[in-house]
């Protein structure tokens, strides 16, 4: 069975879902899934498994994101992004000036409190909070901590700000935009959101859905591909088939403390194993004898 991660360059105006049904049209299967939800609205980098990559989908969760982002300032919306009601307009309003911007921006960076929006696909009181958002209902959606790596102003036209954000998993674009208009007293509400990044997949090398139709399974990349971000092990030879027989290995050489590693045998990828400092043992958690075949 055809099995691999593809790099979707998702329009605006479709969900992840909708993504997600028009690739399984294209390789005529079912077992498709997806690593960090876009807004219908938003564009950019989704990554999409197909067949046994979908188990490699999980360990997705942690890895950063990017950003290419419109700021607007003046206004603010029920949603956090102009397609929403308008909550508050100011009509004359004065500009910091570029270095306060600046200023303000960097004071985003490191680990932060944020509230997502209520037009969120965060589950509350058994139902997502959009749901209870277009139902009236009040809710207090909880604080988070996540982290802003990075904030670069790209341009700066009158009350229009474009910016470029590397992030960890969690961050809401929305959030950031509405805390910082809060936080220079103008109500700033997100423009356009383009995806840039999700941890080794690039919007350079990005795919849309008319050229994935068209290479089919050119367009494929490996599984592994999604796992970069964890400690790599070469596995010795004479271990390789036991941990694709789910057996496990001691006395591992191995600098580092317990954690989650990328296996790879004789420089091909195995799957994903668990590695016990204490034991120096690893054991194997997921693993792909077809690939190593």
């Amino acid at each position: 069975m055809t099995a691999g991660f593809l790099n979707v360059l998702k329009p605006p105006g479709m969900s992840s879902h909708d993504v997600v049904g028009q690739i399984r049209k294209i390789f005529h299967t079912r077992r498709v899934g997806h690593a960090g939800t876009l807004d219908p609205g938003a564009a950019g980098v989704l990554p999409v498994a197909l067949g046994n990559a979908a188990r490699l989908v999980e360990y997705m969760s942690s890895t950063d994101k990017s950003y290419r982002l419109e700021l607007l300032l003046g206004f603010s919306t029920d949603t956090g992004d102009d397609s929403g009601k308008i909550v508050e307009r100011l009509q004359d309003f004065a500009l910091p000036k570029k270095d306060e911007l600046l200023a303000s921006l960097q004071g985003f960076i490191g680990v932060i409190a944020q509230r997502p929006p209520i037009y969120s696909a965060i589950k509350l009181q058994g139902k997502r909070a959009y749901q209870l958002a277009r139902e009236n209902r009040t809710v207090e959606m909880p604080l988070r901590r996540v982290m802003i790596r990075d904030l670069r102003l790209v341009k700066l036209h009158g009350s229009r700000l474009v910016l470029d954000m590397d992030c960890s998993k969690g961050t809401y674009v929305r959030s950031f935009c509405r805390d910082f208009g809060e936080r220079i007293r103008i109500p700033a509400t997100m423009g356009f959101l383009l995806r840039t990044r999700v941890g080794s997949f690039h919007l350079h090398d990005a795919f849309s859905l008319e050229e994935i139709a068209r290479s089919g399974e050119a367009a494929l990349l490996p599984l592994e591909r999604a796992v970069e971000h964890l400690p790599r092990f070469d596995m010795p030879e004479h271990r390789i088939t036991a941990f694709l027989n789910g057996l496990s290995t001691g006395s591992i050489d191995f600098d580092g403390e317990e954690s989650v590693l990328r296996v790879y045998g004789k420089n091909r990828f195995l799957g994903i194993g668990r590695y016990e400092a204490a034991e120096r043992e690893l054991y194997p958690i997921k693993v792909f004898r077809e690939v190593s075949d």
